[in-house]
């Protein structure tokens, strides 16, 4: 059996992403999606999510490129002067390495964000991060026993491959490395606490838009079992890329998972479009 978990991530983050997340389940394949708890279109997201029969929500737990869902004085060691998430995983890694990231906090921020979902009424499928900061030594376990307590058995695991995509810096491919040891760790520590996990990561983790091609090739040669693929699509690139201050190509994706072709050779592949849900 060959299933596919196409997932938009930063649901809740913006009106427009929030859009193409109802336009690619209702014309599309996607089928899941892991809303942003701070995000500032989080209650759009929640009308969506609601409205949507079908559609697979999971948390999107965010540590950095964000909103606090907690006031900024109670998680100093987590955001900057101005109140926001510090700017990227990289400068997170950074702090967290030189022992400047409180746990603590992180396990208060972590777990404020599953409470205003659970208070918003929605039923969660599955869990993952922005950037993937779960995959973490230390975030890791806080996540896994934050997810258990909330009923939560589902989890992304980023086991990215090294060259899907271009490869276009050295960075890009150190980048891949460290995301793919230690996907690997979180797969271990994940499955020894009876967590479930797609069992193949497809999604573009270098900026990359998973673009027709992409998902035409991915389905041609769709390994047995589930496999997750990552998106972040849109309906705008100028505002998207403005307001996220990221060059990404969030039509294309959009697009994709959407395209006649690709909606085409699943049908003839027999391929089931799922969400996290099914993986139980």
């Amino acid at each position: 059996m060959k299933q596919l978990i196409v997932n938009a991530d930063d649901f809740g983050r913006h009106e427009l992403i929030n859009r193409a997340v109802e336009r690619a389940f209702n014309r599309g394949c996607l089928r899941s999606a892991t809303l942003m708890a701070g995000g500032i279109a989080f209650d759009d997201a929640v009308k969506v999510a609601k409205k949507i029969s079908g559609l697979g929500v999971g948390i999107h737990f965010t540590l950095a490129c964000g909103n606090p869902v907690l006031p900024p004085k109670e998680i100093p060691t987590l955001v900057t002067a101005e109140g926001i998430f510090h700017a990227d995983y990289v400068t997170f890694l950074k702090l967290y390495l030189r022992g400047r990231i409180s746990l603590a906090e992180v396990r208060a921020e972590l777990a404020a964000q599953l409470e205003k979902i659970r208070r918003a009424g929605v039923k969660l499928t599955h869990v993952d991060s922005h950037q993937h900061l779960h995959h973490v030594p230390g975030i890791v376990k806080i996540v896994l026993e934050l997810a258990s307590s909330a009923g939560l058995r589902a989890m992304r695991v980023a086991d990215a491959k090294l060259f899907d995509g271009e490869l276009k810096t050295f960075g890009q491919f150190v980048g891949r490395f460290g995301l793919n040891s230690l996907a690997k760790f979180t797969a271990h520590h994940a499955h020894r606490k009876n967590f479930v996990t797609p069992n193949h990561f497809a999604g573009i983790v270098a900026g990359e838009a998973v673009g027709e091609n992409f998902m035409l090739k991915l389905i041609e040669n769709l390994r047995d079992g589930t496999t997750e693929v990552m998106l972040h699509p849109g309906t705008d690139n100028k505002i998207l890329q403005d307001f996220c201050q990221w060059d990404h190509d969030f039509e294309a994706e959009l697009a994709a998972v959407t395209s006649p072709k690709v909606l085409r050779l699943l049908e003839t592949k027999n391929i089931s479009a799922v969400n996290f849900a099914a993986l139980r």
